[in-house]
């Protein structure tokens, strides 16, 4: 038996169910141990065998993408080639675990990198092996922020840098890295930690340029550049790195005076504590801080920007990356990044696209290039020997370029100045002043930016507009009309006590406007419309009281339209309901207004508008049928 139900049925209400909503108890270590490996959970219920072969070719083309690149990396950080590929291979395999999205491809990465490098460059004094056990450290304290970042569910900070910052700070830590690069790409000895240290001393040795090693790294990027324009899906890096190795080969670039990389070591690694002292310890921990934003900010915008491939029957909602639990996953690969010596990493977005455009499913793609770097690292290790480091500088210069993105300024300068300049000023300080202030800019930036728009948010006094349903901004309707000795003006963004001074000076000003234009018409309410306010603070609150004050010396009654209880329950602590009276909240604006009619009827003012809209019948649904409403007894919140 079927039934139909619409308009012209009585629709009976049904018993409620329960939506669990609230989680059960039972099975809690399954669940606690399924949340903290949400990789290795979709691995084991949800993978397809069919993907294997799409998985497995999409981590030999992602393979061939990263060993160069995490060399060059290495280079960055000032560590050994072998670090970045043991970086690497640790990073895939635990994120494979414990990552929560299908396709971001974790490992080294070159902002994370400099950053790196900068932060232990000071403490190591130029000791090779120092960097390692100061890099490694600093991986350990990235994971210690991290945890700590979760425990104090700080998921939201990712949300603090904003596009125009990112494409600042981004184009900033591109110029870093090709400054870096200067003495690897001329053989001249560059010094210096800021880009302007290190321009004004490649300025004195540029003469000194090496000619053999300015061709090959130049060589090397051309030839990066073309394969990667002609063949955008071929392994552009790779293929110039090895088109080096054989030019020293054949050409004998050694006799020449062009320098290589040197012998990687080969074996195995087994996982130990840094050797740092206390000191050493407490320098890295701010450095540690920078870093942990900056790698968790990388994860969740390319998570974002690179969503997994859509499953038979799945959400969109289903594959997005959960923030508080990405900062786990982030930590917890830190500290077996920094067991094994490595340094501090994040996500790469040039290998996702990589791997998006090879079709990859899952992490499993991951795991393919895990083996292909371990084999590299068993028994490849004599291949650096031929490797001119011109060519790993090479590879860094390309990686930087893919930071630099000129059509989002010019996209953030036709959008909106302030935007432009914000990416203009992120861009500055990063150059200027490092990669670590750059991050404190940008983020101070955007706490300033939020601030702003809070302090001085967007407001509107409301009317009505002939033939248009609701209550509308009257600065954007030049026929808006509002009724005579009523004002309701919407103040748009969380009271609290940086902008309660604003909303004051506002109202005030709207009292003189009012009784500017209309001197023989007194105003007699000013509804406060609340319903984009969802938080206020006690300086607030009290501001509130003021402003009653305010206008209660004028004559003029203030109420609240659209009060929720999330607002309702801190105003009645403060006492701000008693003060204003619940007669004066309303939970719609036509029963506002309705109920001012009403008090009108029984207080009228000296003029004739209401009594001139009430000559005639007014059509159903306009505004005169809605002041004719009655009030309800009872406004629900």
């Amino acid at each position: 038996m079927s039934t139909t139900w619409g308009s012209d049925n009585e629709i009976e209400r049904r018993q409620a169910i329960d939506y669990h909503l609230v989680p059960e108890q039972n099975q809690w270590f399954v669940k606690v141990f399924q949340a903290a490996t949400p990789g290795l959970t979709f691995l084991v219920n949800r993978y397809d065998r069919a993907w294997l072969g799409r998985d497995v070719m999409a981590g030999i083309a992602v393979a061939a993408y990263l060993v160069p690149q995490v060399m060059a990396y290495s280079a960055i950080v000032g560590v050994p080639p072998v670090t970045g590929l043991w970086t690497s291979l640790v990073a895939m395999v635990v994120y494979t675990v414990v990552g929560g999205s299908r396709l971001l491809s974790v490992g080294p990465e070159s902002t994370i990198a400099l950053m790196a490098g900068l932060s232990v460059a000071g403490l190591a004094g130029g000791d090779p092996a120092r960097v390692v056990e100061l890099s490694a450290a600093l991986s350990l304290i990235v994971a210690a922020w991290c945890f700590i970042g979760r425990a104090l569910r700080m998921g939201v900070i990712a949300d603090l840098l904003s596009q125009p910052l990112l494409v600042g700070y981004l184009a900033g830590a591109a110029a870093l890295m090709i400054a870096g690069q200067l003495g690897k790409l001329t053989r001249t000895d560059v010094e210096g930690e800021s880009i302007v240290d290190q321009m004004a001393s490649f300025a004195n040795v540029v003469t000194e340029t090496h000619l053999a090693t300015l061709l090959v790294g130049v060589g090397t990027l051309a030839a990066i550049l073309i394969i990667h324009r002609i063949r955008p899906a071929w392994p552009a890096a790779l293929m110039g790195v090895v088109g080096a190795i054989l030019a020293h080969v054949v050409l004998g670039l050694g006799s020449y005076g062009v320098e290589v990389v040197g012998e990687v070591p080969t074996g195995l690694l087994a996982p130990r504590i840094p050797q740092v002292s206390w000191s050493e310890f407490r320098q890295l921990i701010v450095a540690g801080l920078g870093v942990a934003i900056m790698a968790y900010s990388d994860n969740m915008l390319f998570a974002r920007g690179f969503p997994a491939l859509p499953l038979p029957g799945e959400r969109p909602s289903d594959s997005e990356v959960e923030p508080q639990g990405e900062l786990a996953a982030l930590g917890i690969v830190h500290v077996a990044v920094g067991a094994f010596g490595g340094f501090p990493v994040s996500s790469s977005g040039s290998r996702t696209a990589l791997a998006l455009a090879s079709r990859a499913h899952s992490q499993v793609y991951s795991l393919a290039a895990a083996v292909c770097v371990l084999i590299v690292l068993l028994v490849a290790g004599q291949i650096t020997t031929m490797l001119p480091q011109a060519a790993l500088g090479a590879v860094v210069v390309y990686a930087a370029t893919k930071l630099i993105d000129v059509g989002k300024f010019v996209r953030l300068f036709r959008f909106r100045r302030r935007e432009f300049l914000l990416a203009l000023v992120t861009l500055g300080g990063t150059m200027v002043y490092g990669i670590l202030a750059g991050v404190g800019v940008a983020v101070a930036l955007s706490l300033l930016e939020m601030g702003q728009r809070l302090a001085r948010p967007r407001s509107a006094v409301l009317g009505r507009v002939p033939g248009v349903p609701g209550m509308h901004n009257v600065a954007d309707y030049p026929n808006s009309q509002t009724l005579p000795g009523l004002v309701i003006y919407r103040y748009d963004a969380p009271l609290f006590f940086a902008n309660i001074g604003d909303l004051r000076r506002k109202v005030q000003r709207i009292v003189d406007e009012e009784q500017r234009a209309y001197p023989d018409t007194p105003l007699c309410w000013l509804l406060l419309n609340v319903e984009a306010i969802t938080e206020i603070d006690i300086t607030a609150s009290d501001g509130l009281k003021d402003i009653h004050g305010d206008l209660e010396a004028q004559g003029i009654r203030l109420g609240l339209v659209r009060i929720k209880r999330e607002l309702y329950r801190p105003l009645q602590r403060a006492g701000v309901i008693d003060l204003i009276g619940h007669d004066l909240l309303f939970p719609t604006l036509p029963v506002a207004e309705a109920a001012y009619v009403k008090w009108l009827g029984k207080n009228p003012i000296e003029t004739t508008v209401v009594e001139e809209a009430t000559e005639t019948s007014p059509a159903p649904g306009s505004i005169q049928a809605v002041w004719t409403a009655e009030e309800p007894e009872d406004p629900t919140f």
